[in-house]
């Protein structure tokens, strides 16, 4: 495993945690402007958002949510360069741990179809699939 430290995101990790994203996730519609996106974030609740580092680099991010019901997990990210060193299970071990010291009884989070192979990540971590339909509305139309 990596050595990794795990703290709160603080706003000079912008442009890492923006560089990171863009080659993790792509982000090509409009409404998942990484820089909208830690903007909203640190107007609520920013202290469910965590940057992991490694050397003093950031290598990974992760932020949750939680609306008084069910704890979320979203843009959980681990650099393609220290993949499988225990980082992304790090995050998820923190965040889990922030969202039940909250009082959280149960975390969701959801896969895009199209990055189906982390669901065994997942999966190794306590995560199974549930029966749901995933719905969902862009408030926000891109021009």
């Amino acid at each position: 495993m990596a050595q990794i430290d795990i703290r709160p995101f603080q706003e000079a990790d912008q442009s890492s945690v923006v560089a990171l994203w863009t080659a993790v996730f792509g982000y090509a519609a409009a409404h998942n402007d990484p820089l909208e996106i830690i903007r909203h974030k640190l107007a609520l609740q920013r202290e469910l958002f965590f940057v992991a580092l490694h050397e003093g680099i950031i290598v990974g991010t992760v932020m949750g949510g939680y609306d008084g019901h069910r704890g979320w997990i979203y843009s959980l990210a681990v650099s393609p360069s220290v993949r499988r060193q225990g980082i992304g299970a790090a995050l998820m071990n923190h965040v889990e741990q922030e969202l039940e010291r909250l009082g959280s009884p149960k975390i969701n989070l959801q896969v895009v179809a199209s990055n189906s192979a982390v669901v065994d990540f997942y999966k190794k971590l306590g995560y199974a699939t549930e029966e749901r339909i995933s719905m969902g509305k862009i408030l926000r139309p891109s021009s």
